[in-house]
This record gives C-alpha cells, structure tokens and sequence, in this order.
C-alpha cells in the first residue's frame, strides 16, 4: 500500500534541484533516488511549466526558475503540513543544529591539519591523523542517524539521506577518502543538502 505521505516523483525532483542547486540530470537522479529516464521525464514537464529551466555551459544541466523555487516552497509546506509533521521535524531539526557545528569542524580537520603550531593544507601523509578525523566522522554519523530515522518517519523522502550519507562515509572507509568532503556526493555535500532542505521544509532562512 503506497505511503500517503510519500513526496510525489514530480516534486521529489523539483526539492531535490532546489536543495541540490545547479546540477546534472546524473546527480539529480542520484540524489533523489529515481531513475536518470523517470527524472529526465519530469524534468521536462516541469520545465513546460516554466519552474525549471535547462542550463548551457561546459557542464550544462538543470536549475529552479524564480517560480521553481516559489513552487517548490509552497509544496513542501503544504506537504508537511498536511503530513502533520511539522512538530516532528523542528523537533529534529532543533537537534541538527547542535551536531551541525561538529560536523564543520571535522571538515575543517580533514582539510587543515596543524603542523609545528601553524596550520597547514592536510596533504594526507599522515594516516594516523586522517584515520583518527575519520573515527570522528563515524561517531558524529552515528548520532546523526536517530535524528535522520525521526525525518524519515515523519516524512519518507528524508530517508534517502541516511542512505546517501551511509554510502559516503561507507565509501571514505574503504579508502575513497574524498567521499568525507571533496566530492559532490561527499558527506559533507550530503549533510549540506540536509540542511538546506531542513530549512526549506520549514520555511526558515539559511541565515
């Protein structure tokens, strides 16, 4: 039996361009777990209706119109709203915040390291320092993921988050060390999108 909560594919796509930002058809897919045929569909449509637009450029891909981003407000709030969730998801946002500062700075540690007191690019020579950064991010992870499960609870779509930051970190673990923050679908990439999604959910200014 479908979730009658579960976000509609249409505007899974729409959020996701809006919490992602300019991106390619590839990422948009990745990031909203839906298949690169389904949200180049509605990509389309949604550009008929004018709240998308196809960019040009050496990269090219998709950006929210003006009226995307008013769209895509509306219909998150009245998503939540009629989910009854709003409550849930200040609650968890409330909680967010106290581990968003960590999470910056174990970004920070990744990529600055101090050397004879001054701080220094990390050139990643020293894996008893990135191997204790990354212990780090898996503690921080680790209590992240009841605030990601009370997301997803009240709202399904929140719950590829928990996955897309589980394969990041999953992936830095294994060696692909630039999945923690220097790549698009890096941890803190992820952890990015969440907030701003957070924000946009709720209404709020990043600012």
């Amino acid at each position: 039996m479908p979730d009658p909560h579960a976000t509609s594919p249409d505007l899974l796509v729409l959020h996701t361009l809006r919490c992602v930002g300019h991106a390619t058809l590839s990422r948009i897919a990745d990031a909203a777990g839906l298949p690169d045929d389904d949200v180049e569909s509605h990509l389309i449509d949604l550009a008929v209706d004018g709240l998308v637009t196809r960019e040009g450029g050496v990269l090219g891909g998709w950006g929210l119109t003006e009226a995307g981003r008013t769209a895509d407000a509306e219909r998150v709030a009245a998503e939540l709203d009629a989910a009854g969730a709003r409550g849930v998801v200040q609650a968890a946002f409330d909680e967010f915040l106290l581990l968003n500062p960590e999470l910056l700075d174990l970004c920070s540690a990744w990529q600055l390291r101090t050397v004879d007191g001054v701080p220094t690019t990390n050139d990643h020579t020293d894996a008893g320092y990135d191997d204790r950064v990354l212990v780090a991010f898996v503690d921080l992870d680790s209590r992240a993921e009841p605030v990601v499960a009370a997301l997803a609870l009240a709202l399904p779509r929140f719950g590829l988050y928990a996955t897309r930051l589980g394969d990041a970190l999953a992936l830095a673990q294994a060696g692909a060390r630039q999945h923690l923050t220097d790549s698009t679908d890096s941890y803190h990439a992820v952890w990015f999108q969440l907030h701003e999604d957070l924000l946009v959910t709720l209404g709020q200014p990043r600012w």
